[in-house]
């Protein structure tokens, strides 16, 4: 009997899920979702761009310290 409630709970629950998403939700356009992308392609390569000119600067940082260490 409680198997039997619970399947019937979780069947009631995937019901209202379904339908929340098909009438309730608000989904993106296509030219919104367009938008995002770009949006987060952009901010991916500035992020990339700061995260290589860190690494950069450490990597002559640190061969300036080897040097100086091996002299």
């Amino acid at each position: 009997m409680q198997q039997l409630n619970a399947m019937n709970k979780f069947k009631t629950y995937i019901a209202e899920v379904t339908d929340e998403l098909k009438n309730k939700v608000t989904w993106p356009t296509w030219s919104e979702l367009q938008e995002s992308a770009i949006i987060v392609m952009v901010a991916t390569v500035i992020f990339a761009l700061i995260v290589a000119g860190m690494d950069f600067g450490f990597n002559k940082g640190m061969d300036a310290l080897y040097k100086m260490i091996a002299k």
